[in-house]
């Protein structure tokens, strides 16, 4: 009796989940034991976050930065599934998809990424933007089309977070909007960029003077209505006009992790081991936003984009692994460096013993993203439209 192949679910089709599915098509599998490769998203594209800014000013457009899953996949032998997930029995090893089918599991890659918290302060479910998905970009498009179309002199803006998705944010809007504009960038601790080398810190500083941000340090946001944000400093709150709040503050592990019953820490991310495994059980891996992660040398391993590219690889190697009776690779994160969008054709970056900043930051920082995305024959693409465009709008301005 022919015995059945292995399944592997990954749920999450971000960073980790797409390049777990896509190194776990290129591992060198024996016919026999070829594994079935599920991947479970709610959306049908994947979005290459770190350029998602660049939607609204223009500088790219939605296929180059969100292609469709199943054109991403479509020679690689894993089947594409689009649903959200709604519960995770890990007893009988099966998902259940909200008004889908039950897919069981033998390996199974937690790789839902976070949410928005929106719920922490009065009224920013209701009137603040969040900026994480492509569906947040295209409502916050037609938010500020609609602005720009009305006849009012000045469009107030606050970004709530001076984060780096609020420093990047801040500055492209600032460039979009010119003069029209008027930017309010609140941040609840006493300096933006908390976690960024000084470099990248003061080329953003530099960056958010030369636009005339207003910078709101030590400000707590206390509440915010249909048109204005009432902020907490020094124990005074002002109530402040304004015609658009921007949330960037936060991630928040999904409902559908924090119900499952394994060890998590005190915000609801799953711990790991540091071959990703989930502790006792070793069929299931985490990585990415919903991970606790220790690295092999103890280090905690961050929340970023680069962090999920990395683990990817260690998860797709060690499912091959487990499956192939091979020795698992503990984790070995490497910090590769930072880059940050600092408006219209300008950037920074720091690392592997370089600093950049302007327009040779801008070019560098296309370039890194360029490599890192997800198959030669998307890479292709997009690199002969941004090589090409500009000569094809140069033509067309004639």
């Amino acid at each position: 009796m022919t015995q059945q192949p292995a399944r592997i679910c990954i749920l999450g089709g971000g960073f980790g989940g797409l390049h777990t599915a896509l190194r776990l098509s290129q591992l060198p599998w024996e016919p026999s034991q070829r594994p079935e490769i599920v991947l479970v998203d709610h959306s049908d594209r994947f979005v290459f976050s770190p350029l998602l800014y660049e939607l609204l000013t223009g500088e790219l457009q939605t296929w180059e930065i969100a292609p469709p899953y199943q054109e991403l996949l479509v020679t690689t032998g894993v089947r594409f599934c689009q649903g959200f997930v709604s519960e995770i029995d890990i007893d009988q090893q099966r998902v259940h998809l909200q008004d889908g089918p039950e897919i069981s599991y033998d390996q199974l890659v937690l790789a839902l990424g976070g949410e928005t918290p929106l719920d922490t302060v009065p009224g920013a479910t209701s009137y603040a933007y969040s900026f994480r998905t492509i569906a947040d970009a295209y409502r916050l498009e037609e938010r500020l089309r609609v602005l720009e179309e009305s006849d009012a002199d000045k469009i107030r803006v606050a970004i709530v977070g001076a984060g780096y998705s609020g420093v990047e944010l801040a500055c492209k809007l600032a460039d979009r909007l010119g003069e029209r504009g008027r930017f309010r960038l609140i941040e609840i601790s006493d300096q933006i960029l908390r976690t960024s080398p000084d470099f990248n810190r003061q080329a953003a500083n530099k960056a958010i003077e030369a636009r005339g941000l207003f910078l709101d340090l030590e400000t707590k946001v206390e509440a915010i209505a249909q048109d204005s944000i009432s902020l907490e400093y020094k124990n005074q709150v002002d109530t402040i006009p304004v015609d658009l709040v921007i949330w960037t503050v936060g991630t928040r592990v999904s409902p559908v992790v924090r119900n499952l019953p394994v060890k998590q820490n005190q915000r609801g991310q799953i711990s790991t081991t540091s071959t990703l495994q989930v502790h006792d059980h070793p069929e299931i891996f985490a990585l990415g936003d919903l991970a606790d992660c220790l690295d092999a040398e103890g280090k905690q391993v961050p929340g970023t984009a680069q962090a999920a590219f990395q683990q990817a690889d260690y998860v797709g190697w060690n499912i091959w692994a487990t499956l192939t009776n091979r020795p698992l690779l503990p984790f070995r994160y490497q910090f590769l460096g930072e880059m940050m969008a600092l408006g219209i054709d300008s950037a920074t970056l720091t690392g592997l013993g370089i600093k950049l900043e302007g327009s040779l930051a801008y070019v560098a920082r296309r370039l890194a993203y360029l490599y890192r995305l997800p198959t030669l024959d998307h890479k292709l693409k997009v690199g002969f439209n941004w090589l090409t465009r500009p000569i094809v709008e140069t033509l067309y301005r004639k």
